[in-house]
Parts: structure tokens; C-alpha cells; sequence
């Protein structure tokens, strides 16, 4: 995984979220700690899924949490307001009630269908613009975002993309270059 992010980054990638189910907490800690390091070296931002308390020992920019996870006013107690609190959403109502809660962003999706997650229900990108438009805080896409149909989603109004097997599947170098090409003409 290491080598995947470090190509990533190189092409000038900026944000790495780190999703892992599989691992043990110690695994997860000591992955993330890794993944701090490296993203030091190219001055991005690490965000950490699900554990508050991993994000703060490993000294991560913030955490992700789901809808099952901490709530976002626990969390703040756990890594303090100088870290970022970003939320995964499935509706306007869980935007609108993240945003009041405190949240520093939105994940919304899945916007298009995605084999990294079971049990979703599309989106699609009528719901991504009903979200950009109704919240304050910056919106992130999530789900299934390719880039043959990264403009569209820009073309929401939302403020970025989360991407997974967008990346990760074939060529992962030449992947971000048509990733960043298509964003810099959004």
C-alpha cells in the first residue's frame, strides 16, 4: 500500500484517507504512523477512518468517522479543534445534521456505483448537488468516481473527490494524471 500512495503523491495527490477494516487497532496504528511520515514528505494531509484516538497518536491531520461511528461532539474531545472532523453521508438530512454537529466536511455518496463498499445505494449526482447547495461546509464526493465521470461530479458544485479503485485500478500513475488533468479543467 505504501508504494501505491507514494506514486500517488508524487503526481501531486494531497489527501490520503486511511480505510482499513481488516487490521487489528495496533496494525492500524502502526500503518498510520507510516502513512504520517510519508505524507509529511510531500506535505499533504492524512486523514485517519473511524478511530479518533488512532488519528491523534499517530498525529494525523484528522479522522473520518461513519454514521456508526463516535459522534462528531465525542470525537472533537478526543483529537481537539485542531484537527479535521470529516463525516461519510447518505442524505441531506445526515449533511445538514453533520454540519450542524460540528463536522469540518462531508463525505457524501455514493454517487455511482463502487465495488470498494457492499450494500450501497446510488446516489447519483442530482443528490450530490441537492447536498453542495444545502450545506456550508465542503462537500466530498465518494463512490465509484472514475476519470470518465469525475467533471460531472465538479460539476455539482462540490468542493472534492474520494477516490479508491479510481486509482488503484490499472496504471496507477497515469490513473492521477487523468484525475488532475480533468479536475484542473473543472
Amino acid at each position: 500500500m505504501e508504494n501505491s500512495i507514494s506514486i500517488l503523491l508524487e503526481t501531486g495527490i494531497k489527501w490520503v484517507q486511511y480505510r482499513e477494516k481488516n487490521r487489528t487497532r495496533r496494525g492500524i496504528f502502526y500503518e498510520a504512523v507510516k502513512l504520517r511520515e510519508l505524507t509529511k514528505k510531500f506535505n499533504a494531509c492524512l486523514i485517519i477512518n473511524d478511530h479518533a484516538d488512532i488519528a491523534l497518536a499517530a498525529d494525523a491531520d484528522g479522522v473520518h468517522l461513519g454514521q456508526c461511528d463516535l459522534p462528531i461532539r465525542e470525537a472533537r474531545k478526543i483529537v481537539g479543534h485542531d484537527k479535521i472532523i470529516g463525516v461519510s453521508t447518505h442524505s441531506l438530512s445526515e449533511a445538514l445534521e453533520a454540519e450542524r454537529e460540528g463536522a469540518d466536511y462531508i463525505g457524501f455518496g455514493s454517487v455511482f456505483h463502487t465495488d470498494t463498499k457492499e450494500d450501497i445505494i446510488i446516489q447519483g449526482v442530482d443528490a450530490l448537488r441537492e447536498v453542495t447547495n444545502s450545506v456550508k461546509i465542503p462537500v466530498i464526493a465518494i463512490g465509484g468516481i472514475n476519470p470518465d465521470n469525475v467533471k460531472s461530479v465538479f460539476d455539482t458544485g462540490c468542493y472534492g473527490v474520494a477516490v479508491s479503485s479510481g486509482f488503484l485500478k490499472g496504471d496507477i500513475k497515469e490513473n492521477a494524471r487523468r484525475f488532475l488533468g480533468v479536475i484542473k479543467e473543472a
